[in-house]
């Protein structure tokens, strides 16, 4: 049966250094050893670490060496971390504030059952914090949510634990930026989690396309004559059980998510290959009925004209994963169906090593 497999080729401990020269000779030997040629390599997805995607001597480059025609991807995962990036200063030293706040509450197993005791007495849902990680999935947005949810019990808290936190935490801005930190990392945390899981590479795509359309949404709703803040439902709710709360502080929040939402766009556009209408391969990949062959290679353009009025994969098209499809025509029309399999085998991301490391937490952790 032919089918695309996704799994993990080989682990190896790094002993010394982990610069690029030593993944490279690592990954050498292993091929050299095993009878894998170079050539056979299409695609290498990284983290977007300087010894990965150095532009001279990163492990990419020294890997294009011995073959030019690899192409290097940043995992589309990670780019999420862009949102953190793009916040302006007064975000950014918000959500600082929120991680010393968490990490406060959970500093020592004292204060963390005072906590709970506290929550209990106020009849409270939840009654633990989340502990901020500097993973890069899905930390932050759990950890602002549950955040936001406990807010008036950590005040409480924070009240006779630290006063310097106490006068932060209340400050009038900083609950206004809480709740937006809280909607934005949470709609981040959905699309991380439609970019997880396996054979999503043109799925992914789509993913971070309906996000940059839906950022523009965002953007044409604040410029309102009356900012409309209805895409973040948290600091809706908060602005509207606000009474007589001052414009100026509107206009402010106006300009600060506007502001955070035109440098996260900016950067997406710079990070993000284009898949546009001129991107041929992607086009072909994703529904060779109606691409027109104009636009395609010389070499491709008859084969694509036979598959396009094969009625038989007409009727499969539809009916068949993308994977599946190209895999069963391609010993009919082995040059189209090649370039589509070059694209799909291609990882989008580095989930499987992601998850991997996951596993292994799990098994050190107590919940083994």
């Amino acid at each position: 049966e032919k089918k695309f497999l996704e799994e993990i080729l080989f682990s190896t401990n790094l002993e010394t250094t982990t610069t690029a020269v030593n993944i490279f000779s690592s990954l050498q030997t292993f091929l050299e050893a095993n009878g894998l040629p170079w050539e056979r390599v299409i695609g290498i997805c990284t983290d977007g670490a300087q010894a990965m995607t150095g532009c001279r001597s990163g492990f990419i480059e020294l890997a294009k060496k011995k073959n030019p025609k690899i192409i290097g991807s940043h995992c589309i995962i990670h780019r999420q971390a862009l949102a953190c990036q793009t916040l302006p200063e007064s975000l950014n030293t918000a959500l600082k504030l929120a991680v010393q706040v968490v990490n406060h509450v959970k500093s020592s197993a004292l204060n963390t059952r005072l906590f709970r005791v506290l929550c209990q007495e106020l009849n409270s849902d939840q009654e633990t914090l989340l502990f901020h990680t500097e993973v890069r999935w899905l930390s932050k947005g759990n950890m602002l949510a549950r955040l936001f949810n406990l807010k008036s019990e950590v005040e409480i808290f924070l009240m006779s634990s630290s006063e310097e936190l106490y006068k932060k935490f209340t400050d009038d801005k900083f609950i206004f930026y809480l709740a937006y930190l809280s909607d934005f990392f949470e709609t981040i945390n959905l699309l991380n989690l439609k970019l997880q899981g396996q054979k999503s590479t043109l799925k992914n795509y789509d993913s971070i396309k309906s996000f940059t359309e839906k950022i523009a949404l965002w953007q044409r709703r604040l410029q309102n004559s009356e900012p409309n803040f209805s895409s973040f439902p948290k600091l809706n709710n908060l602005l509207d059980e606000t009474q007589s709360l001052p414009k100026v502080l509107i206009n402010e929040m106006k300009d600060l998510i506007s502001e955070h939402l035109l440098s996260l766009k900016n950067k997406i556009e710079a990070y993000f290959p284009d898949i546009s209408s001129e991107n041929w391969e992607f086009k072909l990949t994703r529904d060779p009925f109606q691409i027109n062959v104009d636009i395609l290679p010389g070499y491709i353009q008859e084969q694509t004209i036979d598959l396009q009025c094969d009625s038989k994969a007409k009727v499969d098209f539809p009916n068949m994963d993308l994977e599946d499809f190209w895999l069963l025509y391609l010993p009919i029309y082995p040059e189209v169906a090649m370039e589509a399999a070059k694209l799909l085998v291609q990882f989008s991301s580095t989930y499987l090593c992601e998850s991997g490391f996951s596993a292994l937490a799990n098994i050190k952790s107590k919940y083994r």
